[in-house]
């Protein structure tokens, strides 16, 4: 069997042929099999021929950008995205999220930097064991663990006051961690008599208990046209 068989395959994607074959250099070198694109067409070629673990994905690039490529890989396909950009304004950075990707790095950066946050993606889509047949009874997320049996959210030991609603929201999202979960699958999670615009409502309200900043929420996230994700951000 090939030993390269067993290491993460990362696809690097950016229009800049020195930093792409930079980039390729440097993953390889630290134990990553790496595979390169130049545009979203030959990206996609790409994900049609292999399986990836991670996309380093350019936001600006001739023809379809990288925010659009995101967008619209997110409706079929939801391997992890870190997104390279020279646009460091908050609102695009929220724009960003905001298509699923999974991090955000801003050009210029360090190599290291780039490297620790790839292995941080990584780790994130990588639920902790459980025996098979048994669900993980503490998910954490952040500073934050939550025990879905007692239905009990701390945060570094301390208990953070929940209501029904959001113990119940929270019930729901972290068995899926990660995952993209629509309004109308967390509505039937969550109750029949629930409908999409109280989901955004309890939404709004579980943020203030758990972001730093919930106008530019870290782990509770919107995924445009989809609906939410919660991730160990």
């Amino acid at each position: 069997m090939d030993a390269s068989s067993d290491k993460s395959h990362i696809l690097v994607v950016d229009d800049d042929t020195r930093l792409r074959e930079l980039l390729k250099n440097f993953l390889s070198r630290n134990d990553f099999r790496v595979s390169t694109a130049a545009s979203a067409a030959e990206a996609r070629q790409r994900l049609g021929s292999f399986d990836f673990d991670l996309i380093v994905l350019d936001v600006m690039m001739p023809g379809e950008t990288g925010l659009a490529f995101a967008t619209e890989l997110r409706r079929t396909n939801d391997v992890p995205i870190l997104m390279l950009t020279a646009m460091v304004d908050t609102k695009d950075r929220i724009a960003g999220l905001e298509t699923g990707v999974d991090d955000y790095l801003g050009k210029p950066f360090e190599p290291r930097e780039l490297l620790l946050r790839i292995q941080s993606v990584l780790r994130r889509g990588r639920p902790a064991f459980a025996p098979e047949g048994e669900a993980q009874r503490h998910v954490v997320f952040g500073p934050f663990q939550f025990d879905q049996e007692l239905g009990e959210l701390t945060q570094k030991g301390k208990r953070v006051p929940l209501t029904d609603a959001e113990t119940t929201l929270l019930r729901v999202l972290t068995p899926r961690l990660g995952e993209v979960l629509s309004r109308e699958t967390l509505c039937k999670s969550v109750g029949a008599s629930v409908n999409e615009r109280a989901i955004d409502v309890q939404v709004t309200r579980l943020r203030r208990k758990i972001e730093p900043d919930p106008s530019f929420p870290r782990y509770l996230r919107t995924v445009r046209g989809q609906g939410y994700r919660l991730v160990d951000a």
